[in-house]
């Protein structure tokens, strides 16, 4: 039995992406490497990027849900269960900072570098290197967009380089980040799945699951996944409800539920467990290097 409801095409996606952020946000920057013939929908928060879609001013949303310095996002992880949406895809997007400043600035004349704080604490090595004051601002793009309001010579914004282009700011110096690895992970979400054949090699499952309150719950929920050899490409938990005894997890695993290794993993998860819910079937990004044999 599919858990499904149809899935439209590929084609089909015409309306815009939403995202959570100002325009040149690096959400922004995603939606446009990911899907550069869709419109983006810059929205204040992720539960207004949701309701884009759920109302269908969005044919999909670009949602964060891990980076490689910071971690996960947490409110990812709390509000896509109860969404009603699907996850289609992943996207992986490398975090380039740049410095921006207005014309007539230099490196000389700054005195005060704006950005988020998640940003600010990755390019710590240049604000050393410059002299500059941190100022913690409440996004990347906002801050380039204040920079170019302020447009005097001593504020600069970490962001985008799209952000620089869209707000007419100029790059005094490209990938300042201090790790060359930053990169943030993206859930893309629709009202509809958009599950890939059962057949292909390269597919990954999303879910959540609450196991019984019994000793041992969650080493034998997941003792089918080894049994199967079912890779667990990630495994979290967090606490619902502000109860310490409520516990979610939510898990990525290579695999595609119609398979017979996932779905005797799968079963067997079910059977320790007071729910299991399955937030996505979708192939995996092209930098998992999971790749679908050729015919």
């Amino acid at each position: 039995m599919n858990p499904f409801p149809p899935a439209p095409p590929a084609a089909s996606y015409r309306g815009p992406i939403a995202f959570q952020g100002q325009p040149g946000a690096y959400s922004d920057l995603a939606c446009r490497a990911a899907y550069p013939h869709l419109n983006t929908l810059p929205c204040p928060t992720f539960e207004a990027v949701i309701e884009a879609v759920r109302d269908g001013r969005a044919d999909l949303a670009m949602l964060p849900c891990e980076n490689t310095l910071a971690g996960r996002v947490p409110d990812i992880h709390s509000l896509l269960p109860a969404s009603g949406l699907f996850i289609v895809g992943e996207h992986f997007q490398r975090v380039e900072h740049a410095l921006l400043a207005p014309h007539g600035a230099t490196l000389e004349t700054l005195k005060r570098a704006r950005s988020h704080a998640v940003a600010l604490g990755q390019v710590r090595n240049i604000l050393r290197d410059l002299g500059l004051e941190a100022v913690v601002e409440a996004d990347t793009a906002g801050a380039a967009k204040l920079v170019a309001e302020l447009g005097g010579t001593e504020d600069a914004a970490i962001a985008s380089p799209l952000a620089a282009e869209i707000y007419g700011l100029n790059i005094l110096r490209r990938n300042v980040e201090d790790a060359a690895h930053n990169t943030t992970r993206f859930y893309v979400v629709s009202t509809a799945a958009a599950p890939p054949e059962p057949e292909r090699s390269d597919t990954m499952t999303t879910f959540v699951f609450r196991v019984r309150n019994i000793p041992a719950a969650l080493y034998k929920a997941l003792g089918g996944f080894a049994t199967n050899g079912i890779n667990l490409i990630k495994l979290e938990s967090y606490m619902l409800d502000g109860a310490f005894t409520a516990t979610q997890f939510l898990c990525d695993v290579i695999g595609h539920p119609e398979q017979p290794p996932l779905r005797r993993a799968l079963e067997e998860l079910g059977f320790f467990s007071r729910e299991v819910k399955i937030l996505g079937v979708y192939p995996s990004a092209p930098q998992r290097g999971i790749t679908e044999p050729a015919e």
